[in-house]
């Protein structure tokens, strides 16, 4: 805070008159100058706050990426990276009550008009959507249009006492938004993993139990569940990830602390590509995300799992963690490079990442300056202490490609400030043939695929 003391001045005139016209003119010479000297101290008060530093804030950031677990090389953590999952206090007896508790708070209801999905082809969806900004008035029209289609997830995990025999269960808020009318919900892997119940409670207060856990993704934190016998939910609309630009509008909706259902804030997006390491509160957990977007919309706890959207009203992005030690550092994940998934999983053919089967390193300039290498952006695929650069019988390892190839691009798009390897790849399904550009020894070639399931 910056405090300024404005001056005051005291005139006196070095003679006196009897003329009161005299007397009256230096009264008003005297106020003028007064205001005078108030407008300059005010002028440097303003300049002290424009001027003053911002916060310093952390953020953890790595260059490695790996398209299995086991990344090429070790991936420093950081200490300040939490999850965004807020642990309710409460402990209730059963599930119908946690629900019950969960209607009683989330009692927002708003009127909205979007629906509708739109997946197209990847890569199709153009740059305009993410070249909108937003109107006056337009962030509230976007959250109430978009609110209906994001939901609140409670989740029930039976705990056993560490001195008797005794179940408790213990309860979490999170949030998610509609991928389907028949009730597909896009959320975090870290929101629903290892509950033994998971709860639904829409926009209007409706809450569903029967819920099941569809798949967790194995390479990001990212999840769908399936609320079961409906068919009349309005699904968001999905934009395009990989045409996002550092101060792009944006808002971010969730269900903050766990007790706001379907809070709003906006931003910009202040970063792309970024990598860290995620801990839960007790930082007992430990996950590397990489290729992130970073944004200064406030990311709370219990807003894991909601939608960053853009002016468009399109989702760009799951908000996934907030660094505990900076004033609105927020990440979500780009929504592109998990488009494969959920095409598959509407498709009826389940759960599944493609992948092309490599390890691989993101190329910086740096890095390419130290191995002497004809381009700075790309995928050098490498091998680790204890693990081959190419998984035998990998869509890679079937079209030909070898340890310390740079992958480019896929599809014509250019890997770097449109996503890593494995974001691009993300965007497609199992079974999908791409063209992958190939930097081998200095020279260019291009390489066709099939890409194939993750297998663990």
């Amino acid at each position: 805070t910056v405090s300024s003391q404005t001056e005051e001045s005291d005139f006196e005139s070095s003679s006196k008159t009897n003329d009161s016209v005299e007397k009256a003119e230096e009264v008003k010479e005297a106020k003028e100058a007064e205001k005078v000297e108030e407008t300059k101290e005010a002028e440097k008060s303003k300049e002290a706050e424009k001027t003053k530093e911002p916060e310093e804030v952390e953020k953890a950031e790595v260059d490695e990426e790996s398209e299995v677990d086991e990344e090429a090389e070790k991936v420093p953590k950081s200490k300040n990276i939490k999850e965004s999952q807020k642990s309710a206090s409460n402990k209730l007896p059963i599930f119908l009550s946690v629900l019950a508790l969960a209607c009683s708070i989330y009692n927002l209801s708003l009127t909205r008009n979007l629906t509708g999905n739109n997946f197209g082809n990847p890569g199709q969806i153009g740059r305009d959507s993410n070249s909108a900004n937003f109107t006056e008035g337009s962030i509230a029209s976007i959250a109430n249009a978009v609110s209906k289609s994001v939901v609140s997830i409670v989740t029930s995990t039976d705990q056993k006492s560490f001195f008797s025999n005794e179940t408790t269960s213990q309860t979490a808020a999170g949030t998610g938004f509609i991928l389907s009318s028949d009730g597909y919900i896009a959320t975090n892997k870290h929101v629903v993993s290892g509950a033994s119940k998971i709860g639904v409670i829409l926009d209007d207060g409706t809450a569903y139990e029967d819920v099941e856990l569809v798949g967790t993704d194995p390479l990001n934190d990212f999840a769908i569940i399936k609320i079961n016998n409906v068919n009349n939910l309005s699904p968001v609309k999905l934009g395009d990830s990989k045409t996002t630009s550092t101060g792009q509008q944006v808002v971010a909706i969730g269900n903050a602390l766990g007790a706001y259902q379907n809070s709003v804030t906006s931003g910009i997006i202040s970063g792309k590509g970024r990598s860290l390491t995620a801990t839960d509160s007790g930082r007992t957990q430990y996950e590397t995300l990489s290729d992130m977007i970073q944004t200064d919309a406030a990311i709370n706890g219990g807003n894991s799992g909601g939608p960053l959207v853009n002016a468009a009203g399109e989702v760009i992005g799951i908000n996934t963690a907030y660094a505990s030690q900076g004033n609105n550092v927020g990440f979500a994940i780009p929504i592109s490079s998990v488009k494969g998934i959920i095409k598959n999983v509407l498709s009826g053919k389940g759960f599944e990442r493609a992948v092309i089967g490599v390890r691989y390193i993101n190329l910086t300039p740096t890095i390419a300056k130290e191995k002497n290498l004809s381009v700075t952006r790309g995928a050098l695929i490498a091998s680790s202490k204890n693990n081959k650069a190419i998984i035998s019988g990998s869509a890679g390892d079937k079209a030909g490609l070898k340890e310390n190839d740079i992958i480019t691009a896929v599809n014509g798009t250019e890997i770097g400030n449109s996503g890593s390897l494995s974001s691009l790849i993300g965007e497609y399904s199992v079974g999908d043939t791409v063209k992958i550009t190939v930097v081998r020894g200095g020279k260019t070639e291009t390489l066709e695929l099939a890409l194939a399931a993750y297998k663990q």
